[in-house]
């Protein structure tokens, strides 16, 4: 019976309501509670209000307001958020931790594709696949069919892995059948657990001295902003690669850009700082530099994976049981 089924509500921004929550998805979801039609996009309002005040779980999204105290203030029942993207930093605020309300995320969900770009974007840098095509185009003829370079190509290469994040332990999952040496860099991890994931530990500055491509995988917080600096990337070999789907400002983007401009490194940057770069910055013009526009996420027919873990993340939370993909409050500080 309706009256049976817990009441929730959907709060994110009314495209990506459309974009990640199809009809069919609905549909399911209201099998579980009790979804209330209207999106709420702004919690400050008279209908806002009225929904929050019956409202049990809150099923969010990008756009979704910060659920801060005087939002939590007309939501007295509230008592999970189930979000339908990755970072819940942005809305789910210690107002809501102080009340112990329940968190899920489908950033799981998420680093699958970021993993998958990430994967493709290493094979492709070792290989030399963007300057071959250019170089191909240009002179309309194949050169020289057998390349003896021993710096090109994916055998027995070395990845640098910063963090194992979930994109990054996805990502080293993903490299485990090639023939590739990786490094991982996470103060976090020990040792044992590194090679359990199939990498070295290893510190910064060796990471970066011995690795032929780099992935960025950190979460931005105060201590990682601008944690890639000018004097580890001076420490990339000539022609080394570097890859970013995380945030834009763990790097020093204008030391970055000097690398690149001068031709010693190439880059692969799926995040900047800002985003988008102004039309005029030199990154744009750099044959060494593939810019792409924050597109490694979830987009198109990967927006269902999203909507499916929401959705089974809610059956469980109706049926009583333990979200399978917690946030746990004492996490909260390392939150991407």
């Amino acid at each position: 019976m309706p009256g049976t089924r817990p009441a929730a509500a959907l709060a994110m921004d009314e495209k990506a309501a459309d974009a990640v929550l199809k009809p069919a998805a609905k549909r399911r979801l209201a099998q579980a509670v009790d979804l209330s039609p209207t999106v709420l996009t702004d919690f400050t309002t008279a209908e806002a209000r009225t929904v929050l005040a019956r409202t049990r779980l809150l099923i969010t999204g990008w756009g979704c307001p910060p659920l801060d105290a005087e939002a939590l203030a007309h939501a007295p029942g509230l008592r999970a958020v189930v979000h339908t993207a990755g970072s819940v930093r942005g809305h789910v605020t210690q107002a809501c931790w102080a009340r112990g309300i329940e968190v899920s995320t489908a950033a799981a969900a998420n680093a699958a594709p970021v993993a998958e770009y990430t994967l493709a974007m290493i094979l492709l840098a070792n290989k030399r696949v963007l300057p071959a095509a250019r170089a191909y185009r240009e002179r309309r003829s194949r050169g020289e069919w057998l390349l003896a370079d021993p710096t090109l190509g994916n055998y027995r290469r070395t990845v640098g892995i910063l963090s194992a994040s979930l994109v990054g332990r996805r990502v080293m999952e993903l490299l485990r059948p090639h023939d590739l040496r990786v490094l991982l860099h996470d103060p976090y991890v020990t040792e044992e657990q590194a090679a359990a994931l199939g990498a070295v530990k290893a510190g910064l500055p060796q990471v970066f001295a011995a690795s032929d491509v780099v992935s960025v995988h950190t979460p931005l917080l105060p201590a990682t902003r601008g944690l890639v600096g000018g004097d580890l990337l001076a420490l990339l070999r000539d022609g080394a690669t570097l890859i970013n789907t995380a945030r834009g400002a763990v790097l020093d983007q204008d030391a970055l850009t000097d690398q690149v401009r001068r031709g010693r490194l190439n880059a692969v940057l799926d995040v900047t700082e800002p985003e988008v770069l102004p039309a005029g910055h030199p990154l744009w013009e750099c044959d060494n530099a593939l810019l792409t526009p924050h597109l490694a996420g979830s987009q198109g027919n990967e927006l269902d994976r999203l909507a499916e873990s929401a959705v089974q993340e809610v059956f469980r939370w109706a049926a009583g049981e333990r979200f399978a993909h917690a946030v746990r409050p004492e996490h909260r500080n390392l939150l991407a």
